[in-house]
């Protein structure tokens, strides 16, 4: 049975799957699930997992990395905390805490096999996902014949996997906004050039 979007996020909220029966090693830190689900948004933001700033303000994308993707969209922070135009579903939602090296460990694997196809059964609406980084990139997006795995080989396909379908709604795929990748966004100047216009674009027309 299809679960309204709202009460489903309210029992997401309590999940503490990740530290009471885990895949693999518990969860280090305290679970904080942080997503917005919506009746109405027809974007939807899925990204890797919260940061630790995220984790502490209990809002995703509350970091720099969220002021420029949402410069990357087109628009300001009152519409992309607006749930009804925009959702935010990241692959892991609470966050995995850091490895040895001081990195954000990987998005936890018991919130896709819990929760992620019942998430997207409720949100028929959304119409287009901005797939952030790898996991979110090969879980949203069916993989094309010779396509590579890689985040860079993914988004140079912007084009081919926008046109397609992907597992629950058009795709497109973006690099994560951290400022670690200034190096990635000036060798490809496509990206800038040709890409974000026409995130802006979609963007504008499903928000609107």
């Amino acid at each position: 049975m299809v679960q309204d979007p709202l009460a489903l996020q309210e029992t997401i909220r309590t999940c503490r799957i990740c530290a009471e029966a885990p895949i693999g090693p518990p969860l280090p830190v305290p679970p904080n699930p942080i997503l917005t689900l919506s009746r109405t948004a027809r974007l939807c933001v899925a990204g890797q997992a919260p940061g630790n700033l995220a984790d502490k303000a209990g809002k995703p994308f509350s970091d720099p990395s969220g002021v420029r993707l949402r410069d990357w969209m087109g628009i300001g922070p009152e519409m992309f905390y607006d749930p009804t135009r925009v959702c935010v579903v990241p692959m892991g939602f609470c966050f995995p805490g850091y490895n040895a090296h001081g990195h954000d460990l990987p998005p936890r694997r018991e919130c896709r096999a819990t929760w992620h196809e019942t998430v997207f059964d409720a949100m028929p609406q959304v119409e287009l996902v901005l797939a952030i980084g790898l996991y979110a990139q090969g879980w949203h997006i069916p993989r094309l014949p010779g396509m590579k795995a890689s985040v860079t080989q993914t988004v140079e396909d912007w084009r081919a996997i926008l046109a397609g379908e992907g597992r629950h709604a058009r795709v497109l795929p973006l690099p994560h906004p951290s400022w670690r990748n200034n190096a990635w966004i000036k060798r490809h100047p496509w990206f800038s050039q040709e890409l974000l216009p026409e995130l802006k674009r979609r963007v504008a027309r499903l928000v609107a």
